[in-house]
């Protein structure tokens, strides 16, 4: 099975999925990406998880001189996450990454592209090599193969440009599907500085058997003192529909039902 669909069925299910944006005058808005990147809303509809369409919606909608990004995602659909990323870097606020569990796969470059990095004590930065599904004959797949590569490079470039890295070195972390904890994301140029403040930060909900390495977290790995949200967390005034989530729910539920070969 191709590992990005193994990513979306293995978390279809997850709770405390979270895309929202709160805001406060007297504070600085927050925008909460704890889910799985997917290309389409289409595909936000029946996996769940958040599209490029619906994060430019919400990111240029902000005109606060600072915003606070906070990623806890296994990642997701690499072109998808490309596009926010050159949101990110093209908006003319400064952005905060906080990286509150995992910033995994695509997740990562969303939050190198951010002008400050701050990763949990207990977070996670994961880069890696492009997967796809292919079938056709040897042109096909050779041609697919051609774009993996170049897919890749794109990336190395990405990496190199934020952390000063040596490209041969990149490459190597990207083959070998490498997890850096907080101290080596922030030795090896990845994220700036430790979070002085502790969050919740629920690594233990997302199933990440699709990747090879992926560290075994338990809850008592994941759970720490989850900071005063003094946000107004009405839903209604914020982008998160509640009707949405719960017809979003009850296709994901359809679908389970189904099998997949």
């Amino acid at each position: 099975m191709n590992k990005l669909l193994a990513l979306l069925l293995q978390n279809r299910s997850v709770e405390n999925r979270r895309f929202e944006v709160l805001k406060n005058e007297s504070q600085e808005p927050v925008i909460y990406l704890y889910d799985v990147i997917v290309s389409s809303d289409l595909e936000a509809e029946w996996w769940g998880g958040i599209s490029p369409s619906n994060f430019l919606k919400e990111l240029s909608s902000i005109t606060s001189p600072v915003i606070h990004l906070r990623i806890n995602s296994p990642g997701g659909d690499v072109f998808a996450a490309r596009v926010m990323e050159l949101a990110i870097r093209q908006h003319s606020s400064k952005i905060i990454a906080h990286i509150d569990g995992y910033a995994a796969s695509a997740a990562s470059f969303l939050a190198v592209a951010c002008d400050e990095v701050e990763i949990a004590e207990s977070g996670f930065f994961m880069i890696h090599k492009a997967w796809t599904m292919c079938w056709g004959n040897a042109d096909d797949l050779n041609s697919t193969a051609n774009l993996l590569g170049k897919i890749d490079d794109s990336l190395v470039n990405t990496y190199v440009a934020e952390t000063g890295q040596d490209e041969s070195q990149v490459q190597e972390w990207m083959r070998a599907e490498t997890w850096f904890n907080a101290e080596e994301a922030i030795q090896f140029g990845f994220a700036d500085r430790l979070a002085e403040v502790p969050t919740k930060s629920n690594l233990s909900a997302w199933n990440m058997s699709a990747y090879n390495h992926a560290p075994k977290i338990t809850p008592e790995d994941a759970t720490v003192i989850e900071p005063e949200n003094t946000f107004d967390t009405d839903l209604s005034k914020n982008h998160l529909n509640t009707e949405h989530r719960i017809r979003q729910q009850q296709r994901v539920n359809m679908l389970s039902l189904t099998s997949v070969g």
